[in-house]
């Protein structure tokens, strides 16, 4: 097979992939907009608080000789 035909083959994918992607951002956005879906922001969400850590990590900065 040539390489150019391969070369083409992975273009045109590449750009079907990037359109597929563009057109569930759309109708993504578009329901956000509308109220049907609720955005939800992880960070900063539970107060400040950082989570639990496992009891095997909790002493690991001194353990590699970190601060």
């Amino acid at each position: 097979m040539d390489k150019n035909i391969i070369i083409a083959v992975v273009l045109a994918a590449l750009v079907l992939v990037a359109a597929v992607q563009a057109v569930q951002l759309f109708n993504l956005r578009g329901k956000i907009a509308s109220g049907q879906v609720a955005v939800q922001s992880s960070v900063g969400g539970t107060g400040g608080s950082s989570p639990a850590l496992p009891s095997g990590l909790e002493n690991l900065p001194s353990m590699v000789g970190g601060c």
